[in-house]
């Protein structure tokens, strides 16, 4: 969204209005986030006149322009595969009257040729909605005139002028640019005697020269007359995608490429723009302007020379299926993706991935984190972040991060960090906004260490040198909050959590709790349980509502990521001879002002009781509401009269009971999780969503040598830990610990922190 713009638009992708176009003022949004982040927004669907309240997980934000095109399909179905297919999303923002396109008068009918004579809505916005769904207006020419239905007239309205049934009004669904003038960088156009270089399959790249453009079967191809071949062949005219040609001098080498990559580090190229120099190396993550209005994104997997091609090139892994190969250039095997993932193209084509660059104030922040990827790459960005490199796939972490000396090299009592560290960044992204946010001049390197010298290295290369987190260590030591045992004792991990993101990098707390009127704000929560607990084999679910149970307390808002310490007397006496980790952890009772279900009916709730939550009658714990119905029947036993229930509060606008049968759950995701035996940390990570996907780090797994020495760190794989989770828990607890296998028995044993996400939430901090 832009400054001018006063409305901030979404689409509803989930839930009962899924399909429906919304919007909320922007100043009204933006105060919503001056507190804590909402889990609701109220806003006003199209075509209503009250506010509705929406999850903010359940909406994808638009561009206004966007949200007209979308407007004007009729079915919820179609606005959703619209949205989820973006290409013909993208292509109907660059249409203008004048432009020549092919169009559908029917649907499920053919297409003919014509011109947009109009764009805009055919109906008068209602009030008090800012906008009105945008139809193109369409004149159909040459051998289609007369397939129209009217002559620029909508209803009463004449809204252009062309000969009778030429006119056809049609929304951007059936509405495509013509093949004669397919758009290829700005202010050009591919047209019949221009230089491409096309892309096959089977033949990596060849050029030659353009001789026709045609529509076949609703795709545009063009027809090329290839140049001769290393055998001295040159062929018949080739008919290919204009989405696999590209203009020959966008491949060209351009001035800056003409020096050489240093030889020293090989894998890193220094790019300039406008002004600003960053770094663009491998697993850099990136975008290309292939043509006016079609960008692509994409991370480096390769910088080098290509064989009989002059200058710097880059392979790139796209995101999309808009690319022509699998890493395979003239039969040689650079780089591997999925087939169509493929691109190799000119180094200065390449530029920061817009979708990562923020602006400095709060409010720009926060517009940005709701916007996607149009609204990203229109709008004018003041500021770009360094070099950011992705989190590793789950399909990376073998080749990538397995073996000895992988992960953080620990050394000098280190294990803390480097456990922390390494649970944090290594698969994750959730907290990623303390490497780019803006922080105090004297606290930059602390943040600048982090980023290039620990979590970059640890997802390109899969190892961190212990240099890199000595030098991360002294900073600690001698800076403004300065420790001087930083360096030489071992710490607890949320110690150091909690001096990097509060003291140092000054992150908005994790967590907000809500006493009755009062929120507290913290970064990691420690589970307490009071003395008469009756867990035995608790999971961390039960751990969790145990403890907000008897300390009075509620979740505020749902956390972007939540750090739970396990109870302990101390590091060494654990509470509970094994705890079982919840994969998924369901908050939506846990929340102060949030709808949950009743739990006899599952109808909306409008009671809850405390004195209820160890009821044997509805299951051994766990927060209890009901609806009125039902509170008033459960509390009629001769048992539960001394109860005393209370009524829940919905978030403002939210739908009375009755309106909505099932309410949405809210649940975090658990990414990893710290344990510790004999004062020495070590990690579990989860690195994807099967139940095998699990990776084992020690900093400090082996040694070689002496005093002089240094400590071997490894990573493995640990899929056995997905088969105990697997287990019903009357199985599990028959499980003896020392005859686990693998490193279970650590994780189920000697569990220290769990750290859990939530995938909607990570998008707003």
């Amino acid at each position: 969204m832009t400054s001018k713009n006063k409305h901030m638009y979404f689409i509803i992708v989930e839930g009962y209005d899924a399909g429906r176009i919304c919007y909320i003022e922007e100043k009204r949004y933006l105060s919503k986030f001056e507190v804590i982040t909402p889990s609701f927004l109220p806003v006003r669907i199209l075509g209503c006149s009250v506010d509705s309240s929406v999850l903010v997980t359940h909406i994808q934000p638009l561009t206004m322009q966007e949200a007209e095109l979308l407007q004007a399909l009729g079915e919820r179905e179609e606005r959703l595969r619209a949205v989820q297919d973006s290409k013909g999303l993208d292509h109907a923002l660059t249409l203008t009257k004048g432009s020549r396109v092919t169009v559908q008068v029917e649907v499920e009918g053919e297409w003919f040729q014509g011109v947009i004579r109009y764009i805009g809505g055919t109906i008068p916005k209602r009030h008090p909605d800012p906008i009105t769904g945008k139809l193109f207006g369409i004149e159909l020419q040459g051998k289609d005139k007369g397939k129209g239905c009217n002559d620029g007239k909508y209803g009463s309205e004449k809204l252009f002028t062309c000969s009778k049934d030429c006119g056809v009004f049609a929304p951007f669904t059936r509405v495509r640019p013509c093949a004669t003038t397919p758009p290829q960088t700005p202010g050009e156009t591919l047209a019949v005697g221009d230089r491409v270089t096309f892309f096959m399959n089977d033949d990596g790249s060849r050029n030659g020269m353009v001789m026709e453009l045609k529509e076949k079967d609703n795709e545009t191809l063009v027809v090329i007359s290839p140049d001769m071949n290393e055998k001295g062949e040159s062929g018949e005219t080739i008919s290919i995608p204009l989405e696999s040609v590209i203009k020959e001098e966008l491949l060209a080498p351009g001035p800056s490429s003409k020096s050489q990559l240093d030889g020293a580090d090989s894998a890193t190229r220094m790019w300039s723009d406008a002004g600003e120099t960053g770094q663009l190396s491998l697993d850099s993550v990136v975008e290309v302007e292939l043509y006016e209005g079609k960008t692509v994104y994409g991370t480096v997997r390769w910088i080098g020379k290509l064989p009989g091609m002059e200058g710097t090139r880059v392979g790139l892994e796209l995101e999309e299926e808009t690319g022509v190969g699998d890493g395979t250039f003239r039969g040689e095997h650079f780089f591997s993706c999925l087939p169509k993932r493929g691109l190799f193209i000119k180094l200065d084509s390449c530029r920061p991935d817009s979708r990562f660059q923020t602006a400095g104030d709060r409010e720009g922040t926060l517009t940005k984190s709701l916007s996607n990827k149009h609204t990203e790459r229109n709008g004018a960005l003041s500021t770009v972040v360094p070099d950011r490199v992705a989190p590793l796939r789950s399909e990376q972490v073998l080749q990538v991060l397995v073996g000895e000396m992988k992960g953080i090299q620990g050394h000098c009592n280190s294990c803390y960090m480097d456990s922390a560290l390494f649970s944090l960044f290594s698969c994750s992204s959730v907290l990623d906004s303390l490497l780019f946010k803006s922080t105090k001049q004297q606290d930059a390197p602390v943040q600048t260490t982090l980023l290039q010298q620990i979590v970059n290295p640890l997802r390109r290369n899969g190892f961190v040198p212990s240099e890199n987190v000595m030098k991360l260590r002294r900073q600690l030591r001698d800076g403004e909050h300065s420790d001087h045992t930083f360096t030489t004792e071992e710490k607890d991990p949320e110690e150091f959590l909690t001096l990097i993101m509060q003291r140092i990098l000054c992150l908005e707390p994790l967590l907000k709790l809500s006493a009755g009127e009062k929120v507290q704000d913290s970064y990691c929560y420690q589970i307490f349980l009071d003395q008469n607990h009756s867990l035995v084999l608790p999971t961390v679910q039960q751990l969790l509502e145990n403890s907000l149970h008897s300390a009075g307390l509620r979740l505020a808002e749902v956390p972007s990521c939540l750090i739970l310490q396990m109870p302990r007397f101390g590091k060494k006496f654990k509470m509970f001879n094994m705890i079982i980790p919840s994969l998924e952890l369901d908050i939506s009772d846990l929340l102060s002002e949030s709808p949950r279900e009743c739990v006899l009916c599952g109808q909306l709730a409008g009671m809850e009781c405390t004195d209820c939550f160890k009821d044997p009658a509805f299951g051994i714990t766990g927060f209890k509401q009901f609806c009125r119905t039902c509170s008033t029947q459960v509390h009629s036993h001769p048992q539960r009269k001394t109860h005393h229930p209370s009524p829940l509060r919905l978030p403002e606008g939210y739908p009375p009971s009755g309106a909505l049968r099932t309410p949405p759950r809210e649940k975090l995701q658990l990414f990893a999780v710290l344990c510790i035996e004999t004062s020495h940390y070590v990690s579990f990570v989860r690195h994807g969503p099967q139940t095998h996907d699990w990776i084992f780090f020690d900093s400090m797994a082996d040694r070689k040598g002496e005093e002089d020495g240094f400590n071997i760190p490894m990573v493995q794989a640990c899929p056995e830990v997905g088969r105990y989770l697997q287990m019903p828990l009357a199985e599990l607890s028959t499980q003896v610990p020392r005859d686990m296998e693998g490193v279970a028995k650590r994780l189920f044993c000697d569990a220290y922190m769990y750290l859990y996400q939530s995938p909607g939430m990570a998008l707003y901090r």
